[in-house]
């Protein structure tokens, strides 16, 4: 059965999401058959794409909302969800 999931993410690593943290989401998403699509500022893109992740430029503390439809949709949103969280390993870094 498909379905669509929505969440709200906080960026909480310092760096915000540049190279590395869009390659560890996509790396994640790629995992999943759901669709995945990231919105921030206004703009809407592929969660699976990390060119279109980075023009998102989000920095510390953005709120992005994701939406990830089909039949694996819930595990993935969660996985992100601890990903973000988790501060994409970043947090303990000096």
């Amino acid at each position: 059965m498909q379905s669509t999931v929505r969440a709200t993410l906080r960026v909480v690593n310092p760096a915000g999401l540049h190279a590395r943290p869009c390659h560890a989401v996509v790396t994640l998403a790629l995992r999943h058959r759901a669709e995945l699509a990231i919105e921030y500022g206004g703009r809407r893109v592929n969660g699976k794409s990390i060119l279109e992740l980075m023009t998102l430029s989000a920095a510390h503390g953005a709120e992005l909302e994701v939406e990830a439809n089909g039949d694996d949709a819930e595990p993935l949103v969660a996985e992100l969800s601890q990903l973000f969280g988790s501060g994409f390993g970043e947090l303990d870094r000096d």
